[in-house]
């Protein structure tokens, strides 16, 4: 009751003096905070949305430069050149776009899982105390801060190379200790192009897996370990039934955020094996740019692109969930 005659008054001598009413100056102070935010937001539609609905409506016409005709903005002057859904029902059945479909799913699914347990296995020990501790993290962390290009280049020629890459050399070194004059010569990409690729991803994507589980290991509370502890439990036993559930969002956010970014690889496919041999190691993004810089279907490759944008927004959509959630939780704690 005391609260409610004191806001009262100090209502009605706002009133009372001329100030605007609540309501008002509530959307003042949400415009003046969301105001400057207002160029950021434009640049940003201007950048990512205005090419996005340009790639749409390239993904409705029969657009090919070898067959340029005589067309006005887009094409769309032309009745011959509006393909309608033809070039997404093509995106649908055609078997090369399914191939790389699978490569994509295989590609994404082996990459993150195996990311994934070599960061667990990581974070969980960076997560003990021993010397030395913060220059192993930083040793461990930077794979992930190689540009993508001069990582595939890294693993092509300096590791996998058949006449002086580094497993080459290391399996020759260990023949000529059994008395062999020299060791079998393997290469790599051409007799395993699909786990030569995974290698290369997941040397560069584990520190990211490291970075957030490790972030979770050292959110637990050490009262409940402690408290295990005592209770004489057993360092599988405070794994199993305390620290996985506690890390179960973490293991969520990083399995949906490195699907999004594993998903989009482009750079690794086109410096390592260039989709071969053949299309063994062609995924969506290298499909992509194989159909609109080599056969210039340009309705073709707009339609596919639509299609991974769209896949890889509701992916993102899931990830964006996983975090709030995951924020909420600590407020909640907090």
């Amino acid at each position: 009751m005391s609260t409610t005659t004191t806001d009262r008054p100090a209502a009605a001598s706002d009133a009372a003096a001329g100030g605007p009413p609540p309501s008002r100056r509530s959307s003042k102070e949400r415009w003046s905070r969301r105001g400057p935010l207002l160029p950021a937001l434009v640049f940003t539609i201007i950048v990512t949305q205005i090419p996005f609905l340009i790639t749409i409506a390239v993904s409705f016409l029969n657009w090919n430069i070898q067959r340029p005709g005589t067309k006005s903005f887009l094409g769309l002057g032309v009745y011959e050149s509006f393909a309608g859904l033809s070039n997404f029902a093509t995106v649908f059945t055609d078997s090369r776009l399914r191939n790389a479909v699978l490569n994509t799913v295989v590609l994404t699914a082996s990459v993150v899982v195996i990311s994934l347990l070599v960061g667990l296995g990581i974070a969980v020990l960076l997560d003990k105390k021993f010397p030395g501790r913060g220059v192993c993290r930083t040793l461990l962390i930077a794979p992930f801060l190689v540009m993508p290009v001069a990582s595939a280049l890294l693993w092509k020629h300096a590791l996998y190379n058949p006449d002086y890459g580094l497993f080459n050399g290391t399996l020759n070194a260990i023949w000529q200790l059994f008395g062999a004059e020299e060791g079998p010569i393997v290469d790599y990409i051409s007799t395993t192009p699909m786990p030569a690729v995974v290698a290369a991803l997941v040397w560069q994507w584990t520190p990211f897996m490291m970075l957030i589980l490790l972030a979770g290991l050292q959110s637990q509370p050490g009262d409940v370990l402690e408290a295990a502890r005592i209770d004489r439990a057993s360092s599988w036993q405070i794994f199993r039934h305390i620290t996985l559930p506690h890390l179960r969002r973490y293991i969520e956010l990083s399995v949906l955020l490195g699907s999004v970014y594993v998903v989009q690889t482009f750079d690794a496919i086109y410096t390592i094996t260039q989709g071969g041999p053949g299309s063994a190691t062609t995924n969506l993004p290298y499909e992509i740019y194989l159909t609109m810089f080599r056969k210039f279907e340009y309705g073709e490759a707009a339609a596919a692109g639509v299609v991974v944008v769209v896949g890889t927004i509701v992916v993102a959509t899931f990830a964006l969930r996983t975090i709030s959630s995951l924020f909420s939780e600590e407020e909640m704690s907090r």
